[in-house]
């Protein structure tokens, strides 16, 4: 049996090759205290290959990780994904302006979410990602020795965990970046669907008049706005917090919250804040009609 020319170039790797779908470009890749230059430069060239850009590094062993040779070696080609990389002090500053951060880890953490395998996740992203223009979901890997620490996982409201023999189930950082970046990508080129050729899949993905969804910088804010709050009333004891805190940051990250919804929140904070004056006889009742 021969295959028809048509069939041919249906499987020809030209024809598998497929333009990179712009949500894409609302992809960040994270990488926490990373020790090795070449793996950085692997994780570019990973990138590249699926049509990612935005890759961000929180206290790298080596402040100029980027320009150290075995870097730019393992890069291969893509050198300009590693010079675009931006390095930050802690997990929370890049994931500031993300919408939906998801931890690549092999293992559950105390309060984290519940590990969910690369074809889910990338689902539940683009879920997020379809919803607004606005929306970035971040990826956090953690250290080639430890991985993610249980307060970076706690930031995270998705685990993505990737299945592997349970008798040797690590993977080196740069592949299980590959992986997740492979996985990604299908998930982008599937949701496109037939709107690939004549419309933006950007714009084609995004469903009408959904409501944005408040950003990391605005949840933690919130989150410390709260901690403060709960002191003020005495209901958090600073000095034995037990595992309140842990608690609420889970919480807000299945809530979703709307900027609106943070607002609200952080004014009733302000309010718990505020010494409360004892009633009078005849004082009118305080409404909280938020309209």
């Amino acid at each position: 049996m021969t295959l028809s020319s048509n069939a041919y170039e249906r499987h020809t790797p030209a024809a598998l090759h497929r333009a990179d779908p712009l949500v894409l470009d609302r992809v960040v890749f994270v990488l926490v205290g990373t020790s090795h230059p070449g793996n950085i430069g692997s994780a570019a060239r990973a990138m590249k290959t699926m049509g990612l850009s935005d890759l961000r590094l929180v206290a790298p062993r080596f402040a100029d990780v980027c320009q150290q040779p075995e870097a730019i070696a393992f890069a291969s080609g893509a050198t300009d994904r590693l010079q675009a990389a931006r390095i930050f002090p802690q997990l929370s500053d890049a994931l500031a302006d993300c919408t939906m951060a998801v931890a690549v880890s092999a293992e559950a953490r105390e309060f984290g979410p519940v590990p969910q395998p690369p074809e889910a996740a990338a689902q539940a992203a683009h879920e997020v990602l379809q919803a607004h223009p606005a929306h970035r979901v971040a990826f956090v890997f953690g250290p080639e020795r430890t991985g993610l620490s249980i307060e970076s996982v706690q930031a995270c409201a998705q685990m993505l965990s990737i299945p592997a023999s349970p008798v040797y189930a690590s993977l080196n950082l740069a592949q299980a970046l590959q992986v997740v970046a492979y996985v990604l990508r299908c998930e982008a080129l599937r949701a496109a669907g037939s709107a690939s050729d004549t419309v933006s899949p950007d714009a084609s993905m995004v469903a009408p008049g959904t409501e944005r969804l408040a950003d990391q910088r605005a949840v933690q804010g919130l989150l410390e706005h709260l901690e403060r709050a709960s002191i003020a009333v005495g209901f958090l004891d600073p000095a034995h917090p037990k595992k309140l805190m842990p608690r609420l940051a889970r919480l807000l990250q299945r809530a979703r919250l709307s900027p609106e919804e943070v607002d609200l929140l952080r004014g009733l904070c302000k309010r718990m804040e505020q010494p409360i004056a004892p009633a009078r006889p005849g004082d009118p009742v305080p409404s909280h009609d938020q309209g």
